[in-house]
C-alpha cells in the first residue's frame, strides 16, 4: 500500500498496525487513536491530510514521516497540499447562541462517536457547537459533504466548530 495524503487512517493502520504508535510519537494529539470508537468510526473517514489538520501539522510533513517509517520515498510538495479550511474568515451570523454545546474530548473519553452525537443533536435550523482540543477536520468535511453549514475557529488551545442543519433537509441521509 502506497501511503498518500488521501489514504484513510483506518486503512493505514490496518495495513501497518505499528503506525498507531508512530503517529502518537509524532504528535501527542493522536493519542485519541487508542480509543476504539474513534479508530472504527472517524478513522474510516479521516485521510492523512485531515489527520494533519487535527494535529495542527503540515500534511506533507505527516505523510512523509509515515512513508519513511515504512520505507517509502518521500512525496514532493504540491500546490494543493495546504489545508483548504480558512479559520480567519468572518464568522457567520448563525453561530450566535448555539442550541447545544458538545465536548468532543468528553465524548471520546466516554467512547462515544462525536459525529453521531452531533448528528443526533441537530434539528432543523439549530446550531451545535462542538468544542475540542483538536481541529475535527474529518467531521467538518463530512458535514460539509452532506450539505450542512460549518464554521470552525480556534480560540487559544480550543477549537470551536459550529454546525448548522439547514431547513431544506427533510430527508437527511444517514451519516
Amino acid at each position: 500500500m502506497e501511503i498518500k495524503l488521501e489514504t484513510k487512517i483506518h486503512d493505514l493502520l490496518k495495513e501497518y498496525p505499528f503506525l498507531k504508535e508512530e503517529l502518537i510519537r509524532i504528535n501527542p494529539k493522536y493519542k485519541k487513536l487508542n480509543n476504539p470508537i474513534l479508530r472504527n468510526t472517524i478513522a474510516r473517514l479521516a485521510s492523512i491530510k485531515q489527520a494533519a489538520a487535527v494535529g495542527g501539522m503540515d500534511p506533507l510533513d505527516l505523510v512523509n514521516k509515515l512513508r519513511a517509517a515504512v520505507g517509502q520515498k518521500p512525496l514532493i510538495k504540491e500546490e494543493n497540499t495546504q489545508n483548504e479550511e480558512n479559520t480567519t474568515t468572518k464568522p457567520p451570523h448563525w453561530i450566535k447562541n448555539p442550541s447545544i454545546v458538545l465536548d468532543a474530548n468528553e465524548l471520546l473519553d466516554e467512547e462515544k462517536n462525536p459525529l453521531s452525537e452531533v448528528r443526533k443533536a441537530l434539528k432543523e435550523n439549530e446550531v451545535v457547537l462542538l468544542k475540542a482540543d483538536f481541529k475535527p477536520q474529518p467531521l467538518i468535511d463530512e458535514f460539509r459533504r452532506r450539505g450542512y453549514e460549518v464554521y470552525s475557529t480556534q480560540k487559544d488551545t480550543l477549537f470551536l466548530t459550529y454546525i448548522k442543519k439547514p431547513s431544506q433537509f427533510s430527508h437527511e441521509k444517514n451519516l
